[in-house]
């Protein structure tokens, strides 16, 4: 639904969205270049955490000489950071081929004059692999990492946004900080977190689908700013905040199960590792 509310054309709302897609596709139009993101969701969330965590423990070890030392604001910012910018060379083939699955079969405009709908039931892709190796093809690399700028501008404050109101949340919601949250504390700050992270990465992330979603049939955007530029003009303010509830509701539970998933398997190699080594 968000690529669709954010790239596509003819949706009014998220309701319209809904029973488009499903008018059309039924259910399976749902879930629609799911397979990919499934794959790599593991390997693309370890990176990130583990990015996140190092990132700050030697931030810590080089300003107070304890690794283990409670972060301050500025060097959660600065792991937040460099976690943003080391996610999208892995996320961005990955959202890319997601986003061309997903578009293939939508409205187009051409010549920016009026919608000229694809043939119905036709895809260009085959499935993820097919789409990765067209694009590869027919674009090169540059191809794949389309839209990586803007990208990159919505995960650097889209991160700051998750990882510190998530520290911020957890030890306002547990009375022992964040030394050992309880799990019901993990499960709510992270899906606060990820709410806010969600609606203001929100801007971008609709100028990333519309980036990564062009190439399909045509070339409407020469990068990033022509993208800014061009969806303003047509279709004023409020289109970059397309598809935000369904980015903060989908952020709600997604970042709730990754917290609590992360906070636990720590403290269940912690423990192993007690055992181990009495």
């Amino acid at each position: 639904l968000q690529t669709r509310l954010q790239a596509g054309q003819g949706y009014g709302n998220t309701l319209s969205c809904v029973l488009t897609v499903y008018r059309n596709e039924s259910v399976a139009g749902f879930f629609k270049g799911m397979s990919f993101p499934l794959a790599s969701i593991a390997v693309y969330s370890s990176v990130v955490f583990g990015v996140f965590s190092n990132t700050q423990r030697l931030l810590s070890q080089l300003r107070h000489g304890d690794p283990s030392h409670a972060p301050v604001l500025a060097d959660m910012a600065l792991a937040s950071t460099v976690a943003g910018i080391i996610s999208v060379g892995i996320g961005a083939p990955v959202e890319l081929v997601k986003i061309r699955l997903q578009m293939q079969t939508q409205p187009y405009i051409e010549a920016n004059i009026k919608p000229k709908p694809t043939v119905p039931g036709f895809s260009m892709y085959r499935g993820p692999v097919h789409c990765f190796r067209t694009v590869l093809e027919k674009e090169g690399i540059a191809g794949i990492y389309r839209g990586m700028g803007a990208m990159l501008l919505r995960d650097i404050p889209g991160y700051c946004s998750y990882f510190i109101p998530y520290t911020f949340f957890c030890g306002w919601i547990n009375p022992d900080g964040c030394i050992s949250p309880s799990p019901s504390s993990i499960w709510l700050a992270g899906g606060v977190a990820g709410a806010i992270s969600w609606v203001i990465a929100t801007p971008m992330d609709v100028v990333k689908s519309r980036l990564q979603a062009d190439g399909v049939y045509l070339n409407k955007y020469k990068g990033t700013l022509d993208c800014i530029l061009q969806s303003y003009q047509n279709e004023g303010l409020k289109v970059f905040f397309r598809g935000i509830t369904v980015n903060a509701v989908r952020g709600f539970p997604t970042s709730s199960a990754m917290f609590l998933g992360y906070e636990l398997s720590l403290k269940a190699m912690k423990r192993g590792q007690t055992e181990t080594n009495p």
